[in-house]
């Protein structure tokens, strides 16, 4: 039986071999869409989605959506004016690839391709609505990491509950909502918890090169020391939240929280 990461992926390359009408665009949404990234995201749907009862089979599509979202971002966030990164995950970014203009153009089909995939579900519009406000609000914590200059503290949750967290919380109320809508405003407070793990430890992974470059980060701002205790203590509330859950999901989940706690690439 497949596991779970192979399971995204069979269904990912399913979606991207349904339309091939345009090769070179079909070639570097997949160049950056099949590339083996951790699937953090999308596990994140299926695990919330399994513990709280659903079906992995009704959440795949949402799962596979939610990936498209996501790395529709990283092309972007890649490009020139925005990060002007050259490599990501081990190879040359999408725009070194194929030129920045093909590059805009794969990162749009991908957001779009998203939004195909979602609506070609029948109902689940709570699901639905939470993935593309994670979108939204991905977007605008971009923007506000670009264009604000204040540095506090109230600033910086901002723009990383919204530019890191907001696909994080996506995640988990699109698969509470699939599974148990009861459960979605929990999820939701346990998806915020999980963004800001994970964006504290990339703070202290990049902490000489953000330093160099002036960045407002967890790091730059409250320190090394603070921020490690910072991410203890999201660690633990996190923990809180999946206390009265069993099964396999469940403990994947705390895995989870572990790897993101003491990762370190």
């Amino acid at each position: 039986m497949m596991q779970r990461t192979e399971r995204i992926e069979h269904a990912l390359r399913t979606y991207m071999a349904e339309d091939t009408s345009v090769p070179l665009l079909n070639e570097s949404m997949a160049y950056s869409l099949l590339d083996g990234g951790k699937r953090i995201r999308p596990q994140l749907l299926l695990l919330v989605n399994s513990m709280l009862g659903g079906s992995e089979e009704q959440a795949m599509p949402f799962a596979c959506a939610l990936e498209m979202v996501h790395c529709y971002s990283l092309i972007h966030d890649d490009l020139p004016a925005m990060d002007n990164d050259a490599i990501r995950r081990g190879k040359p970014s999408n725009h070194v690839r194929f030129g920045e203009a093909n590059a805009i153009l794969a990162g749009d089909a991908l957001l779009t391709k998203a939004a195909l995939v979602l609506f070609s579900q029948r109902g689940n519009d709570e699901a639905k609505q939470a993935i593309f406000e994670g979108a939204y609000a991905m977007g605008s914590g971009q923007s506000d990491d670009l264009n604000l200059t204040e540095r506090s503290a109230e600033v910086l949750e901002r723009i990383h509950l919204n530019k890191t967290g907001a696909l994080f919380r996506a995640a988990c109320v699109a698969g509470a909502y699939l599974s148990d809508p009861r459960k979605a405003e929990s999820m939701r407070i346990f998806g915020d918890t999980l963004g800001l793990l994970f964006q504290m430890t990339d703070d202290l992974l990049d902490e000489e090169k953000d330093r160099e470059e002036g960045k407002l980060t967890y790091v730059t701002f409250y320190g090394r020391e603070k921020t490690v205790g910072y991410i203890e203590e999201a660690a633990h509330r996190a923990e809180a939240i999946l206390a009265p859950y069993t099964g396999e999901a469940a403990e994947t989940l705390r895995e989870l929280i572990h790897t993101l706690r003491s990762r370190t690439i």
